[in-house]
This record gives C-alpha cells, structure tokens and sequence, in this order.
C-alpha cells in the first residue's frame, strides 16, 4: 500500500514541524487539531461547544483527504481543558461516531496551543468501517 503526507486546505494549515496526517499503508495517523478556521486560521468563537464541533469538522476533513472518514476511525485522543466537559464531548462525539465506537482516551491538560479548550488527534484504518459488528 502507498505512504504519504496527507495535506488539505480544508483544514488548517500544521502551525509547527508536523503534517496533517501520515498514511502509511492502510493506516492513517491524524495529528492533533485545535479548533482553527481553516479559512482564517483563528480559533472559532462561541465556546466549548463549538470548539469541539469544528476539531471534528478539522478531523473530518483530513480523514476525506487521506480517502476515508471518521467512520475509519480506530483511536480517537481526545485533550481537554475541563474535565467538566466530558458530558459535552460525549454528547457532541455521538453525532460524529455510530455504534461502535472507535477507542478513545480523554485526557486533562493543563495548557493546549494557541488557548484551544480541546485537541484530538486519530488513527484511521481505511476500509474499516464498521469493523466489529
């Protein structure tokens, strides 16, 4: 299978020595987005909530860059400010993901970049839609 940098203006730019995703194989390494408009490349306004929309919006767009989507997914991490809005990413998570899940971690930070309140990154494997049921 074919290696590559995945690399998509619909989402934002890598703002350090890094690339948006890694394909290698049928393996896909997403790194971490914060919640950049990829048209502006600042922060989205409007709180937790939309900051958690527009990461997986980011996530979203890098997975149809690399031939998949988030239904791909097999390890999401998830980087939150407040633990306290762990209830929220559940909730917001549902709408993005489908039964069954993809692992997950949820982690408290103490700091993320650019003052995001949350961060994820993802491992996609192409073609494994679905793949438990």
């Amino acid at each position: 299978m074919p290696h590559g940098i995945i690399n998509t203006h619909q989402a934002p730019a890598a703002i350090g020595a890094y690339s948006q995703a890694v394909k290698a194989g049928d393996t896909v390494y997403l790194s971490g987005q914060i919640p950049l408009d990829p048209d502006t490349m600042q922060m989205v306004e409007g709180g937790i909530e939309m900051q958690i929309h527009r990461v997986f919006d980011n996530l979203a767009a890098v997975a149809c860059a690399a031939g998949g989507s988030l239904a791909d997914t097999v390890k999401l991490n998830v980087f939150l400010l407040d633990l306290g809005h762990f209830a929220l990413l559940n909730q917001i998570m549902a709408e993005y993901f489908k039964e069954p899940y993809p692992a997950r971690a949820a982690i408290g930070v103490a700091a993320l970049p650019r003052g995001a309140l949350v961060e994820m990154d993802a491992v996609l494997v192409l073609g494994a839609t679905r793949p438990f049921s």
